[in-house]
């Protein structure tokens, strides 16, 4: 099979990153400063990601909203113009198809999938829209790149080279202007580490000018890697491993205030409906405090040594200095400070259950 580029691929070569397949994508995992400098480098200053494999589509029509709101476990009707939404898409048995960011315009909605299942969720929804009279659905992902910069000096790096005014900018909402001389770009105040920043949407063809401009300013390439580890110390899911197929659904996830059973059908409410007051599984984060990194598929066991899970995730997480996982349990272990164990190489290694998430910027 032939890997999919991004715009910045030859971008990525010349600062001799380590390419990788991911989902299809031929992606940097790291540069050759390595993962540990380049989350650092998120955390203290500014990390810069190529993360234009993502999908975008524009959905506009007088029934724009009816089809999102029915596609979609959140309630988009309580969004305003120029605020975005952290939201799920189901199938009829509850099983996390995908998870998207839906940004609301005046006119349209911008709908920002993970890049693995751009023409699936595509062809998902447009099956979906059968349903109503008025809408219009554009898919716009080859035309675009997505590059986020994230850490506490994305605020003032990408300020330096926008004309558009930041500050009313808060956490998920975004504006448009000029961004490194492109105009009408997407700055939204979103992302994917637990930290401060920006996701920030440009034509494909202007997509080096954006990445040079953010290395000016002095933001550090990052690879995906570096964006794993980021993600897992904020407790936040990759989707396909820890929400997905078998069951892994976003209300037994922890992520109940993102579904919203009370406001109107949808697709998998019925499925969701009976986990909410009676869940068969919960999806935890952990610290493996004995010797070992959890890796997914490793089962969970308990004390007596019974299986009552799987790791989906797992990395030694390097600003909290411990090894970390996450993955789906029995309910009756899901209370943090529960003590468990993750199966390595046939052996049970000590861990403990812990409040998701383990990284929150505001305390440190």
């Amino acid at each position: 099979m032939t890997l999919k580029r991004t715009p910045l691929y030859d971008a990525h070569i010349k600062l001799g990153a380590r390419m990788v397949d991911f989902g299809g994508w031929e992606m940097p995992v790291q540069y050759p400063g390595g993962i540990i400098k380049e989350h650092e480098a998120t955390r203290s200053g500014a990390g810069l990601f190529d993360i234009s494999h993502m999908g975008e589509y524009i959905v506009r029509g007088k029934d724009a909203l009816a089809l999102l709101n029915y596609a979609t476990t959140n309630d988009l009707s309580k969004i305003v113009p120029y605020q975005a939404q952290y939201n799920f898409f189901v199938s009829p048995s509850g099983d996390t198809i995908d998870d998207t960011i839906i940004f609301r315009f005046p006119d349209y909605y911008y709908v920002v999938v993970n890049g693995a299942t751009i023409d699936s969720d595509f062809a998902w929804l447009q099956e979906l829209a059968r349903r109503f009279d008025d809408v219009q659905m554009e898919n716009v992902s080859d035309a675009t790149a997505k590059i986020d910069v994230q850490g506490p000096n994305a605020d003032r790096m990408v300020q330096a080279i926008t004309d558009a005014d930041l500050k009313p900018v808060t956490f998920y909402r975004f504006t448009t202007g000029t961004l490194a001389g492109i105009p009408n770009a997407i700055i939204s105040r979103t992302g994917y580490t637990g930290e401060d920043g920006f996701e920030l949407f440009v034509p494909a063809n202007r997509a080096e000018d954006l990445w040079n401009a953010l290395i000016a300013a002095g933001a550090v390439p990052t690879g995906l890697g570096a964006r794993d580890t980021l993600r897992m110390e904020a407790g936040l899911p990759l989707r396909g491993s820890d929400l997905g197929e078998h069951g892994r659904n976003p209300l037994e996830g922890g992520f109940g205030w993102a579904v919203k059973l009370q406001k109107g059908d949808f697709v998998g409410r019925e499925a969701l409906l009976p986990l909410k007051e009676n869940p068969t599984k919960k999806w935890v984060m952990f610290e493996v405090t004995g010797r070992g990194v959890a890796r997914p598929h490793y089962p969970i066991a308990n004390s007596a040594g019974e299986v009552i899970g799987e790791v989906t995730s797992g990395t030694f997480a390097p600003t909290l200095n411990k090894n970390i996982g996450m993955g789906w349990v029995k309910p009756e272990y899901a209370q943090p400070d529960t003590e468990i164990a993750v199966i390595i190489r046939e052996k049970p290694v000590a861990a403990v259950v812990r409040q998701r998430p383990m990284y929150k910027r505001s305390q440190q």
